[in-house]
């Protein structure tokens, strides 16, 4: 584990067994951003439209979640470079242009979309103007990440995960039929009409993204570049064996919490608006409000709450997986861990997509259109990059001897379908 999550790292041995709160880093704060104010706005809608019927979705995620995170935390740790570095070296320059667009697109639209979130969320709460909750919320976002040392700012990072538990909590207010819950997680149902595969797509999208795949990769490297004694697991074989346990574990707890924060969000949604007849939910904030009259002032609040919460944590991961595949892409120098005089084009790229999605707030466009068309580009994306990251994972002249094991393919590539029939599934309901 990385020292630079020690207090004074010169003076302090990295342990042999380290604490859980030590191995939890990439793969906690990766999978608690992945309930971002756009995720629980797809959440809310799927409670509110389906009740507890799709619960299971976010069952059968998991581990294909676990999968391909752990895959490209591997090949972060294993090369030394984040995804695009790695895409760079071994694929054709239209290949990684056209996936990197696209996703800085998506990941512009989606931070955008998260400012808007948060700041209609704090107008619900103490009122004011929403624009400008907006601009704060931004600049705040950047400035820490640009100015705070980034074994610091992972730390905080952290700490912001604990807003989750926000979502946990007001399962446990309201009143859950918990024998109906279970049914429905063990029973799946399933109706093929174009409205649930649709919301089904869409929890898929949501929850297996690309910027995931970028942001925990590159976090392994920011953990080498932050310890003396840490380094490429092509030079220094040795150290594998502890890494990739702490990567399994960390990744694994990291999805198991996004996974299980988003099913108390589909339960509370499903006993309060579903059970009450509001259907149509298109945002987060919109969920808070609705849940205001029909489950009382104390979960309006906690929900609200947590959509700011879970959008500081999200906007520097959405942010910055963006400047790491754009830097890679043209060899500037990247990370956090840099002072800002030594990355300004790493930094810049992070203020410019925080800066534009602001803006997209400040124009007559759409943000649930918007998002929308943001979840169709992660779709279209998400398949030909996981093929990628299967292809690099699976060769040695990649990842040396440290190619992925028969089990961890065989998920991989069940993960990789899943996505590709989603996107088929998802361009044929847009069509319907």
């Amino acid at each position: 584990m990385s020292e630079a999550l020690v207090p004074d790292a010169q003076a302090v041995k990295q342990p042999e067994t380290p604490k859980l709160l030590q191995i939890l880093g990439p793969g906690l704060i990766t999978g608690a951003s992945d309930d971002d104010p756009s995720g629980i706005a797809t959440y809310s809608q799927t409670g509110a439209q389906y009740g507890y019927q799709l619960g299971w979705i976010l069952l059968f995620t998991w581990p294909l979640m676990c999968a391909i995170q752990e895959i490209s935390a591997r090949v972060g740790r294993v090369t030394g470079k984040g995804l695009a570095g790695v895409i760079r070296q071994n694929y054709s320059k239209p290949i990684l242009y056209t996936l990197v667009s696209l996703l800085l697109l998506a990941n512009t639209i989606n931070i955008g979309a998260d400012l808007g979130a948060m700041a209609a969320a704090l107008n619900l709460l103490v009122g004011g103007p929403t624009l400008l909750y907006v601009a704060v919320f931004a600049v705040a976002s950047v400035l820490l990440e640009v100015f705070v040392r980034y074994s610091r700012y992972v730390s905080v990072l952290k700490w912001l995960t604990l807003s989750l538990f926000a979502y946990v909590g007001t399962a446990f207010v309201v009143e859950v039929p918990w024998g109906t819950v279970a049914y429905s997680l063990i029973v799946p149902k399933i109706t093929l009409d174009v409205g649930f595969l649709t919301v089904i797509v869409a929890v898929l999208g949501t929850t297996i993204s690309p910027y995931l795949f970028f942001w925990q990769a590159s976090e392994e490297v920011e953990e080498i570049k932050e310890s003396e004694e840490a380094k490429p697991l092509k030079r220094a074989p040795e150290q594998a064996e502890p890494e990739f346990h702490r990567i399994r574990v960390d990744t694994y707890l990291g999805m198991a919490l996004s996974n299980a924060v988003a099913l108390f969000i589909v339960i509370t949604t499903a006993a309060t608006l579903n059970a009450h007849g509001v259907t149509d939910i298109q945002t987060s904030a919109q969920a808070a409000e609705a849940l205001r009259p029909i489950a009382g002032p104390f979960v309006f609040l906690v929900f609200a709450l947590g959509i700011i919460g879970t959008g500081l944590l999200a906007l520097p991961v959405l942010a910055g997986s963006a400047a790491y595949a754009v830097g890679e892409t043209f060899g500037w120098r990247v990370g956090l861990g840099h002072r800002p005089g030594r990355a300004m084009q790493f930094y810049m790229t992070i203020a410019v997509a925080t800066g534009i999605g602001a803006l997209l707030n400040f124009t007559p466009l759409d943000p649930f259109k918007a998002l929308f068309w943001s979840a169709v580009i992660n779709g279209v994306v998400a398949a030909p990059l996981m093929m990628l990251i299967m292809h690099l994972a699976s060769r040695k002249a990649s990842m040396g001897r440290f190619t992925l094991s028969l089990p961890l393919k065989l998920v991989g590539w069940v993960a990789t379908a899943v996505m590709g029939l989603a996107a088929v599934g998802m361009l044929a309901t847009m069509g319907a």
